[in-house]
């Protein structure tokens, strides 16, 4: 049963990647490329190299090979020094994104409003990117060079070193397309930084429930009746009053959120009741830790 829900996950991530891969390149061809704004990353360089070589080839060397002449000797260099293992997926999906590149003709809606370039253009592929990630993934390009900096250097956060890689990309767009574009361009990279949260908050978002009551018992046994979730127990003593008044902690999805709350206050108005966000709950009706985990 566990290595059923197992495999059906595994699956479900590389639909996600494929999705996920397919939004950014909708992007970056049908936003970025043709406002000649640049979205940071390998993807920005890749447009970039289009631009300084119109004059050498005829429309510059496409976007998808570009992304190509870039990720090819990271990604071979990232296997070689973190393993195939680590880097598989990201494989995958950096494959996906160059096929979409080349399939999706760069032709945009708005290729003259930088403003909605940059809010529609960074919505998408924040959007992109989130499915990306949930499937435990990326697309290569600066997620890489940042993963083997921090593979050197330890005591760097990777995401500390991602605007500053980004940052650079922008700037060098700033010297090529403009000052003008180039702010935007800023707008957008944000934008699709906090549209990635959302979508990877609201797929695996879960609420945990501390409960301090004098029917503890009785709320425990209905939540585990009707809700079919477990409940710990955790020992707790009042700072105050100095006495014993054991907690429950219950970990449930944001829909059976509501259902806690309607036990709690039919068995104990009076109860302590907290409900907070988990980002990531791991576990017997939750996600599961598997070895395709990256």
């Amino acid at each position: 049963m566990i290595k059923k829900e197992q495999q059906k996950e595994k699956a479900l991530d590389y639909v996600r990647i494929a999705l996920g891969t397919g939004l950014m390149a909708v992007a970056a061809n049908l936003f970025y490329t043709p406002s000649n704004m640049v979205p940071g990353g390998f993807t920005g360089l890749a447009i970039l190299l289009q631009e300084i070589t119109k004059g050498v080839v005829d429309g510059g060397i496409p976007v998808w090979l570009g992304n190509v002449i870039f990720n090819v000797p990271l990604i071979v260099l990232a296997i070689i020094i973190r393993g195939w293992f680590f880097m598989r997926r990201t494989f995958i999906a950096a494959v996906l994104f160059t096929g979409w590149l080349y399939v999706i003709p760069e032709v945009g809606p708005v290729p003259e409003n930088l403003f909605l370039t940059s809010v529609i253009g960074g919505a998408v592929i924040g959007v992109g990117l989130g499915l990306v990630f949930l499937g435990k993934a990326t697309t290569g390009g600066t997620d890489t060079v940042a993963a083997l900096i921090q593979h050197f250097f330890p005591h760097l956060k990777t995401s500390s070193i991602f605007p500053l890689l980004d940052a650079v990309v922008i700037a060098l767009s700033a010297w090529i397309f403009g000052l003008e574009s180039s702010l935007y361009a800023v707008v957008s990279v944000v934008l699709s930084s906090i549209v990635a949260d959302r979508v990877i908050a609201g797929f695996k978002n879960s609420v945990m429930a501390f409960i301090i009551s004098e029917k503890q018992e009785r709320i425990a046994q209905r939540v585990m009746t009707e809700l079919e979730r477990g409940v710990t127990r955790i020992s707790a003593k009042g700072a105050y009053t100095d006495a014993e008044r054991p907690m429950l902690l219950c970990a449930v999805s944001p829909k059976e959120a509501s259902v806690v709350k309607e036990i709690v206050s039919e068995e104990d108005p009076t109860a302590f009741f907290i409900l907070t966000d988990a980002s990531e709950i791991r576990g017997d009706g939750f996600l599961r830790f598997s070895k395709e985990e990256l």
